[in-house]
């Protein structure tokens, strides 16, 4: 897996046109200088439920390394990208803001008012950074280096001279996922959530779908297209009926019953749910990924 990235501008005025967004420029620049790949921006208002969906769409769907959010980090009654950050991670990393803020101390006795976190969810690195873009531009200069190798231990499960991925990511935990449907603000419009759970299977394609004789399967390399993938979710979401898609690919050289993926829709009724996931784990299987069978000697 490649260092792969989001930018997210937490900006009440940003998200509705009102003031140009120079800090998440900034720190795109920073980071694809830096070798990352950012295949992911977006301006959000500093609403709890806004800010949850961009950072978990980021790490559950997108499956991205890095997620850096600049804004929502001071004192006003409105700046809540710290709170609702804490509740997503599954682990904190205290050292990371604790560096910017030393280093922002070296600028400004204000420097200690931050109050950006950062922290692991599954494996993707999230990391706070201030509104302003030249506090954010000091604040992740400071840490960069540091953060590329800790994505680089994160991604390849401890050591950042191993070759990833095999064994595949760490899959998600659907409890969560409903858990977090439910509590999202489209919930009460939702009649049904209708889940697929793709893993791999020791029997070959061909004799499942032509009835020939063929060697088990023993594992899989798998891989995906994420903006592919990112799109075919975004589309269906559109669908008369249908208010919550989330989904999650797995890629590397996977086992018999590893995870291939998994996909979460809910909707208002029976026929538009059923229909709408038909429809995107098809495209999914079509369009955006990659497989190959590794049979047994």
């Amino acid at each position: 897996m490649s260092r792969t990235a989001a930018v997210i501008t937490i900006s009440d005025k940003g998200a509705r046109g009102e003031r140009v967004d120079t800090s998440g420029p900034a720190v795109k620049e920073l980071l694809e200088a830096a070798g990352f790949q950012v295949l992911h921006t977006a301006i959000v208002p500093d609403e709890a439920a806004d800010i949850r969906a961009e950072l978990i769409k980021c790490a559950d769907e997108l499956g991205l390394a890095l997620v850096v959010t600049t804004g929502g980090t001071g004192f006003s009654p409105r700046d809540v990208t710290p709170e609702v950050t804490a509740e997503v991670l599954e682990r904190t990393v205290p050292g990371i803001p604790e560096a910017m803020r030393a280093e922002s101390m070296k600028v400004t006795d204000r420097g200690c008012l931050s109050r950006g976190i950062a922290g692991i969810r599954a494996r993707t690195l999230l990391v706070n950074l201030p509104g302003s873009e030249k506090a954010a531009r000091e604040n992740l200069a400071a840490v960069l280096p540091a953060i590329g190798h800790g994505v680089d231990m994160l991604l390849s499960q401890g050591s950042a001279d191993c070759a990833v991925p095999v064994g595949g990511k760490t899959p998600p935990s659907m409890d969560a996922w409903l858990r977090e449907a439910k509590a999202a603000p489209d919930s009460g419009k939702v009649g049904m959530y209708l889940t697929h759970n793709g893993v791999v299977r020791a029997t070959a394609r061909t004799q499942v779908r032509e009835g020939k004789a063929q060697r088990a399967v023993t594992g899989m390399r798998f891989g995906y297209d994420k903006e592919r993938a990112e799109a075919a979710a975004a589309e269906i979401r559109t669908w008369p009926g249908i208010f919550h898609v989330r989904i999650w690919l797995n890629e590397g050289e996977l086992a018999v019953g590893d995870d291939l993926m998994y996909v979460l829709v809910g909707g208002d009724i029976r026929p538009h749910v059923i229909a709408a996931l038909e429809a995107l784990v098809a495209k999914l299987k079509k369009e955006c990924v990659t497989e190959e069978e590794i049979n047994s000697n």
